[in-house]
């Protein structure tokens, strides 16, 4: 489970929730294009713009598309034109009404998907994959990870056959349903080849209130006496 689930799909409904919030009985097949062109569309046009995730909530009338971005400015452009120039392309996807909503990710070092993708534009620029690698890991776990695992799979660093490499620190318990584990995958295209990059941050469980409450009652019960 812990090497062949996606830590996000496993999660959702306990953790985690749909990026694609919407229900359709009829309209289906025609609703799950759109925002598939939608994402490609924004992922495309937005690369500078380090974009995590993109929702999408639809309603009767109107489609919100929520854009998580660590570089707002630059999704916003200047005095907002290029939201504009982006919604209205994106209403030819469509038929409803478009509205972009811009939320910023305040601190992209925790962020699996923009961590993976900072990679593999080194890999791309040609610095070498470990270097790339330990400092995204360093830098992760300055900002308040409590784990961190990178790996990298293709011809690495220009060699005949292709391997996978690995570096891990801290926690990453995949196995349990409360861990906030964040997941991201990103592709370099070198001259070598494809090399895909996978990132998984443990940012620390996630309890409901009656469980943090039970868990606090457990702490102090088995707190050491000691003796004199």
């Amino acid at each position: 489970m812990g090497q062949k689930v996606n830590p996000v799909g496993m999660r959702i409904g306990l953790n985690r929730t749909w990026e694609s919030r919407w229900y359709s009985r009829e309209n289906y097949s025609k609703n799950l294009h759109e925002d598939l062109n939608i994402r490609k569309y924004l992922k495309d046009r937005l690369k500078t713009g380090e974009v995590s995730r993109i929702e999408i909530i639809r309603y009767p009338d109107k489609v919100n598309v929520i854009v998580h971005t660590a570089r707002p400015g630059i999704v916003i452009g200047r005095k907002g034109a290029e939201v504009e120039n982006i919604s209205k392309k994106l209403s030819s996807f469509t038929d409803k009404n478009i509205q972009i909503k811009i939320k910023e990710i305040k601190t992209p070092q925790l962020d699996a998907d923009l961590i993976a993708h900072g990679i593999a534009r080194q890999l791309e620029g040609r610095i070498a994959f470990r270097r790339a690698m330990k400092k995204a890991i360093a830098s992760t776990i300055q900002a308040g990870a409590q784990g961190i695992k990178i790996s990298c799979a293709g011809r690495l660093g220009g060699a005949e056959m292709a391997r996978i490499e690995s570096y891990k620190e801290g926690m990453i318990p995949l196995h349990t349903f409360r861990a906030d584990i964040d997941y991201g995958f990103a592709e370099a295209r070198t001259t070598f080849g494809s090399i895909g990059v996978k990132v998984w941050v443990y940012k620390g469980e996630v309890f409901k209130k009656d469980e943090k409450r039970d868990a606090g009652i457990l702490l102090k019960k088995k707190k050491p006496t000691v003796k004199q």
